[in-house]
């Protein structure tokens, strides 16, 4: 079982509020540098947030939650220092709650 570290906030907060996709890019272009294998993953509606040992975390979420996803504690670290107000935790995946730890609810269109 691999450890799974998370960031939640709004779609709306992220996409719209914040300069997220000047961060990631930034994120992106130091990995790139680094000669680092990608170690994060942006996913909307998240299914993880199902999980029963997640409900605390689910009540306290806003809707249309996105994630960003890490094997990396210090990468998620570094995003809730520029970004506010944001929920972070971690959990274990691959497991009975949560068997795939970057499965999605949002419909892809």
């Amino acid at each position: 079982m691999q450890t799974y570290y998370y960031l939640v906030a709004s779609q709306r907060f992220l996409f719209e509020e914040e300069p997220f996709h000047e961060v990631l890019e930034e994120r992106n272009r130091y990995y790139r540098e680094q000669e680092k294998e990608i170690d994060f993953w942006l996913v909307k509606q998240p299914v993880f947030l199902e999980a029963s040992e997640l409900a605390a975390v689910k009540a306290k979420c806003p809707q249309s939650p996105v994630a960003v996803i890490s094997t990396n504690p210090q990468f998620i670290t570094w995003l809730k220092l520029r970004l506010e107000f944001v929920l972070t935790g971690e959990f274990q995946a691959p497991s009975a709650s949560i068997p795939d730890p970057l499965a999605s609810l949002a419909s892809v269109s």
